[in-house]
């Protein structure tokens, strides 16, 4: 799912070619995409673009008028933008926006169609389509701890949450998480101040380090890799290979459709913790330290 860093450099990536445009036509070809009739998705033809911005894991964009176009791509969706005149090519899309200097169109990978786009008449209409999630890089260190303990939470759960905090998915919580030092099913209501303030500088440090990587790897062109998978990360994904800091094997947690990868050297004090599926099956065969993994 695109997170925080993927959707800011989205947004700035629109802000280039669409801000100030005109919204000639939209085309939708599932019916299921729209998840709003009140207004008319028509309603924005001939509007121009004044803001683009984002709103969680949402790209949003205002039309004069104060009316939005709000994209939630969840796990598959992403964007494309191609220059007017230019053939579209790749994956047929879901949706065609068609401004008057260019056509950006959404796209999602598989058979699920879980990506989502609303129209809303008011920026009031807006917020509240906003889960609430507190925007660290903006915040203060108080505001944040006020935040992750308000509730008492495993961090994994606390940082993926989106009305805890904003943007942040279950693959750069991975990377926090490691950069932090810091078990992902530690509980916030446990965590010491420097444990707190340690996490607190992760996720101010992980995140704009990944938007500028992310823009770097963009250049002048729109965002088109845009993966929950990248070679440069420290864990999430890497399940198997050695952690970049201690060399350790990368471990993971299954549940549902999703992973949390971490390090035992670095966050669990060598402490492999149970994954729910095989620690059934294998009962006490599941190693519980790094030596016993290894041995």
């Amino acid at each position: 799912m695109p997170e925080l860093p993927d959707i800011a450099v989205y947004v700035e990536a629109l802000e280039q070619r669409a801000m100030g445009a005109r919204l000639e036509s939209t085309r939708i070809t599932h019916p299921f995409l729209l998840r709003t009739f009140e207004p008319p998705l028509a309603s924005l033809h001939g509007r121009r673009v004044v803001e683009i911005r984002r709103v969680g894991k949402r790209v949003a964009i205002g039309f004069e008028g104060d009316q939005w176009l709000v994209l939630h791509l969840m796990i598959a969706g992403r964007l494309h933008w191609f220059p007017a005149g230019a053939r579209k090519t790749g994956r047929a899309a879901l949706a065609y926006f068609v401004f008057d200097t260019g056509t950006v169109t959404l796209t999602e990978a598989g058979s699920k169609r879980r990506a989502s786009l609303y129209v809303f008449a008011s920026s009031e209409d807006l917020a509240r389509h906003d889960p609430g999630g507190l925007e660290i890089l903006t915040s203060s260190f108080d505001e944040f701890r006020k935040r992750l303990l308000a509730e008492n939470h495993t961090l994994k759960r606390s940082l993926t949450d989106p009305r805890t905090f904003s943007g942040i998915g279950n693959a750069y919580s991975d990377e926090i998480l490691h950069r932090a030092g810091l078990s992902p099913i530690a509980l916030t209501q446990k965590l010491d101040d420097a444990s707190l303030r340690k996490l607190y500088e992760a996720i101010r440090t992980v995140i704009p380090e990944w938007i500028e990587r992310l823009r770097g790897d963009a250049g002048t062109g729109f965002p088109e890799d845009v993966t929950a998978f990248r070679p440069e990360m420290a864990v999430h994904g890497r399940f198997g290979r050695p952690c970049p800091v201690c060399g350790a094997p990368v471990q993971r947690i299954r549940y549902a459709e999703n992973e949390t990868n971490y390090c035992p050297g670095c966050q669990t004090g060598g402490r492999i913790l149970a994954d729910r599926s095989l620690s059934r099956l294998l009962k006490d065969d599941w190693p519980r330290t790094l030596d016993e993994l290894e041995a």
